[in-house]
Order: C-alpha cells, then sequence, then structure tokens
C-alpha cells in the first residue's frame, strides 16, 4: 500500500512518515495506544495533486482549508463522487477504496493525517458524520492543531514529542466531533447551537423555560428538545441548570457573598431548592464546596 503519494512536495509542504519503529512503541505504548498518528502533511495550492488506493489499513483525515478537490470512493452500490470545497473535512475508514485529486483549476491546500489505534473506531463513530465529507468551515482551533502535528517531522523522533502529538491528535478528534454535531442538520431546521446558549448565558442570573428557547431555536418544543438532547446529551433545562450551577461555583469562589446571596444572584428566591440543585450537580452542598480545598 502507498500510505502517501508522489506529489513533488514543494518548500513549503510537509510530508511526513511515522518510522516504522516509532508506530510499534506508540502500539502499545499505555499512553498512546490508543490513538496515534502514522503520517501527516500539508500541501499547499496542490497543482497536480493525485492519489488511488484500492485498499488502506488506517483512518485517513484531509481537512481542505482553500481551493477544491474531488473524491471518488467505492460503494456497494457503485462509485460515488464528492466535490471538495474550502472547509471540507473528510475521513476515510480502514478498507474504503477511493481516489482523489486536487481541481485542475483550483488546486486545493489540505492537511492530511493518517492514524491508528485502539479507540480509532470509535472516535470515527463518535463524530457521526453522515457522509465520508462534512463542511465543518475553515477553522482556526483546528488548523493549529494540524500545524502542531506536523511539527513532529522536526521531533528527530523523540518519543515523548510523539507522545504528546497522540493527545493532540485525540484533541482534534474530540474538536471535530463537537464542530460536526454543531453543524450536522438533523430532521428538519438544524439547531443553531450559539445562539441557543448566547441566550441561556444572557438569562443565567434569570429565568427560562422551555417555550422560551424552543421559540428563539423557531421549533416546537417536541423537536427542539430532541434536537438538544442529540446535541449534548442533555434536556434543554438541565442544560440551563448546569450552566448556572457553573456559575454558582464561581461566584462561591470568588465572592464572600452568602448561599443565600449566590442563590438570589441565579434567580432563585428559595435558597434550599438552589442547594438541593447544586448538590444533584456538584456532589456538593454550596457550603461544603466552598469550604473544599481542591487546589
Amino acid at each position: 500500500m502507498n500510505i502517501t503519494s508522489s506529489w513533488p512536495l514543494p518548500t513549503e509542504g510537509v510530508r511526513f512518515l511515522v518510522p516504522p519503529y516509532i508506530a510499534e512503541q506508540l502500539a502499545i505504548n499505555p499512553l498512546t495506544r490508543g490513538l496515534y498518528p502514522t503520517a501527516m502533511g500539508y500541501y499547499p495550492v496542490a497543482s497536480n495533486h493525485r492519489m488511488q488506493r484500492p485498499v488502506h489499513t488506517d483512518y485517513l483525515m484531509i481537512y481542505c482549508i482553500a481551493g477544491k478537490g474531488t473524491l471518488m470512493t467505492e460503494e456497494a452500490s457503485g462509485t460515488k463522487r464528492y466535490r471538495i470545497v474550502s472547509g471540507d473535512l473528510i475521513i476515510l475508514p480502514p478498507n474504503h477504496p477511493h481516489t482523489y485529486q486536487a481541481d485542475n483549476k483550483d488546486p486545493w491546500t489540505i492537511y492530511w493525517l493518517h492514524f491508528d489505534g485502539e479507540v480509532a473506531q470509535p472516535f470515527y463513530e463518535h463524530i457521526q458524520m453522515t457522509s465520508l465529507r462534512f463542511n465543518i468551515g475553515v477553522q482556526p482551533r483546528v488548523v493549529r492543531i494540524f500545524d502542531a502535528l506536523s511539527e513532529l517531522h522536526r521531533s528527530g523522533y523523540l518519543l515523548a514529542e510523539f507522545i504528546q502529538g497522540c493527545h493532540q491528535l485525540q484533541a482534534l478528534l474530540s474538536y471535530a466531533s463537537l464542530l460536526v454535531r454543531q453543524q450536522q442538520p438533523q430532521i428538519g431546521q438544524a439547531l443553531n447551537w450559539d445562539r441557543i446558549r448566547a441566550m441561556m448565558q444572557e438569562h443565567v442570573h434569570g429565568q427560562l423555560n422551555l417555550d422560551d428557547l424552543a421559540a428563539e431555536a423557531q421549533l416546537s418544543k417536541y423537536h427542539f428538545s430532541k434536537k438538544f438532547k442529540t446535541l449534548t446529551g442533555h434536556s434543554p433545562i438541565q442544560y440551563f441548570i448546569n450552566m448556572k450551577m457553573q456559575r454558582g461555583c464561581y461566584l462561591l469562589d470568588s465572592s464572600s457573598r452568602s448561599v443565600k446571596q449566590v442563590s438570589a444572584v441565579l434567580g432563585y428566591d428559595d435558597v434550599y431548592y438552589f442547594s438541593r440543585l447544586f448538590k444533584k450537580v456538584m456532589g456538593l452542598s454550596p457550603d461544603q464546596y466552598r469550604k473544599s480545598k481542591f487546589c
């Protein structure tokens, strides 16, 4: 199997293969065996770049930050063609025959990464991409992580740097999952996550109900609750309560306000009700939290 293409690398480009002896160490080290890179690179304005693989044994991620390209994969129903544009994220699982190439007129600029490990498949499933290609936009944080991983080609094969790189890879896949979940269109209208969270933040010292939140999302209460829980794992109201309890922790840590005063600041007239909510979320009463010394 050809891991990388033979595309002529320009001065500002990066193509880096992890040596087999390093990959073998990463595959057995308890700190890295879950997830580790096997090859990575950066191809700017990759004119005439093309790659074809009838078989591959690891996972492949491609992130297009400019220009265009084409991806073709072999599916049970036949060859499927994807038009790749700036902001597109591609993740191909093992044993997925494919061909990709840069556009002739507007060649893509891409970061690419091969990875493997014991939790590679669970991470792939966690990202929940409904297609091999998903547009997350050009995200500075994603670019920064790719750039940091690309620096491994200057590491002199120091194992400690690869251990750090493995955890950067995990951060990359975790963040990709969050971006996909936030921007994934569900059945019907997509949920504007930033708008809903901003509304909750604006009302963190007061009250919100499900009717208010669903109206802001322009959805029925049922569909809003379903979409919200799919995205966050919590009901909208429980997420709002969690946000209020986080604010309560900050107020208890940073001020001399009494628990009753903190309760009032957060919109709870009944301090006992606030204390019950706080303990349910934090596992400690407000008084116990304030007296605990964490660091």
